[in-house]
């Protein structure tokens, strides 16, 4: 039997769609539901691996595990990763295709795709009981509309109820949700089958009003209003969260200071969520070189496109930053692209993801790094080469480090991709406070967080006992989110749609 459906549909970008559909998935898992998320195309630099290497955004990763499903390419089969302001690599299925600009891929890619899409979804929605899917934008983009895999074809295909999210924190919400149906066409209108508020704060009585007006002038019914949880520590799809930066904030020396440099194509700053959640650690992402001085422990992170981003640092003063850091000592680490920087040279010359042929690293660490037009996509357990304790996390990279005499290794990979290996993967310099990886998810790994931040504290020359979360898991968090959307969602409405799709 055809899995039943049910889509979420948002106004805008970022109004909480990803979540909502997590919270959605964990709410039927609970229930006893045999549940996927699907989101047919997502654009997003923050991407995660499959068991079997195919990569998919990070929001469905993260949906498969409130679903308590293992993730998979289905979930998600197309994913773009900008590389620039107009062109974006094209992932199909969990493998790239080719970088692509935006009129390219809509003339020789869509077509192709939309047939991917349907087979894909048959594929899945015949192994589970309901399919949550999410949409990317907002379904009113009317110029885009002859190229939307995403909204309304997929809800059509999916003979899906959509519900529309808008986002109150944003203001404006009633003039969107309502904007929003009037530039649907009248099926596509007729398939909406109500409104969902998410972010408010305040007091709901003052809201009462607007839901009148809303149900009045639609004829549609609001089926919850879920409250801003400022506390809520899931990974973000696709933005830094709200107050990320410095901002000129002053030294809180009770507290670790990280900071993360915002790349212009920073890719996976979902690695640093654990860290941002430490009761210790302030975390906070740096633009400007006189903020790096704040930090105790620099962190540069992954990147779309390496080449561009160390540009970009030495444009910007901030590669000088950054060095005169690690000769003052403080700790500084490099995850995937971040550690190609650190090292003494990036190659490129098949123009993989640059038209540069090469440029001059850090020179922090002595490794070298060359692109090839493969992707490493893996799953990985690996050892610290210092500690011995085992670490997991997965692979994503074009880049390939050549150690250059007398390298010493970070990790040592055991396993990718379920097969037993033996590969030497990052590098340290010889005081240990200088070290970067390919691997991303290092710091979801509590004794190895532990141990990270404790090395951090002694740099600072301050013994501290560290308070580590015993887990990285998301699981409370999952649970805690669903029983507030759970609160303040008419479930019972919900399952109407789903019995009547049925």
């Amino acid at each position: 039997m055809r899995a039943r459906s049910l889509m979420v549909q948002g106004t805008a970008s970022h109004v909480g769609k990803s979540l909502l559909v997590a919270s959605l998935c964990r709410i039927l898992a609970q229930d006893g539901y045999r549940v996927a998320p699907f989101k047919a195309q997502n654009m997003a630099l923050n991407s995660f691996v499959t068991p079997d290497g195919g990569e998919i955004g990070r929001a469905q990763a993260l949906q498969a595990q409130a679903a308590r499903v293992t993730p998979s390419i289905d979930m998600n089969p197309v994913l773009l990763k900008p590389s620039n302001d107009t062109d974006a690599q094209v992932i199909v299925l969990g493998r790239p295709v080719g970088t692509f600009s935006a009129a390219a891929y809509g003339s020789e890619q869509i077509p192709v795709l939309r047939r991917v899409v349907r087979e894909v979804y048959e594929r899945l929605a015949a192994q589970y009981e309901v399919v949550v899917i999410e949409g990317a934008g907002s379904p009113a983009e009317v110029n885009l509309r002859d190229r939307d895999l995403t909204n309304m074809d997929v809800a059509e295909m999916a003979e899906a109820p959509v519900l529309l999210v808008g986002d109150i924190d944003r203001g404006g919400v009633f003039a969107a949700l309502i904007g929003t149906l009037e530039l649907l066409d009248p099926a596509e209108r007729e398939r909406v089958q109500g409104f969902i508020i998410n972010k408010f704060r305040g007091d709901r009585q003052l809201l009462a009003p607007g839901l009148d007006f809303l149900v009045a002038r639609t004829g549609k019914p609001v089926f919850g209003v879920i409250p801003f949880d400022r506390n809520l520590h899931l990974p973000e799809e696709d933005a830094l969260p709200e107050g990320a930066f410095a901002n000129g904030r002053r030294r809180d020396a009770s507290r670790l200071q990280i900071g993360v440099i915002a790349l212009p194509h920073l890719s996976n700053f979902t690695d640093f969520d654990p860290l941002a959640a430490e009761p210790d650690v302030n975390l906070f992402y740096v633009r400007d070189p006189e903020e790096v001085r704040l930090a105790d422990c620099l962190i540069l992170p992954g990147s779309k496109s390496t080449v561009e981003d160390l540009l970009f640092l030495r444009k910007m003063g901030l590669a000088q930053a950054v060095t005169h850091a690690a000769k003052e000592k403080k700790v500084v680490v490099g995850i995937c692209g971040g550690y190609q920087m650190l090292g003494t040279w990036v190659a490129d010359p098949d123009h993989v993801e640059s038209t540069q042929d090469q440029v001059k690293g850090l020179g922090l660490l002595p490794v070298t790094t060359r692109f090839q037009k493969e992707k490493i996509t893996h799953q990985v357990r690996a050892s610290c080469v210092r500690s011995g304790e085992e670490v997991s996390g997965y692979e994503i990279h074009h880049g390939i480090s050549l150690y250059l005499d007398g390298t010493t290794p970070a990790f040592e990979i055991v396993e990718r991709s379920g097969q037993a290996v033996q590969i030497h993967d990052g590098a340290c310099d010889d005081s240990g406070k200088v070290w970067g990886s390919n691997i991303h998810g290092l710091f979801n790994n509590a004794s190895f967080r532990r141990r990270f931040l404790q090395a951090v504290w002694e740099a600072r020359g301050l013994p501290h006992p560290v308070s580590v979360r015993p887990e990285w898991n998301l699981e409370h968090d999952l649970d805690r989110w669903a029983d507030l959307v759970r609160a303040h969602l008419d479930m019972a409405a919900i399952y109407r749609l789903l019995e009547a799709k049925r």
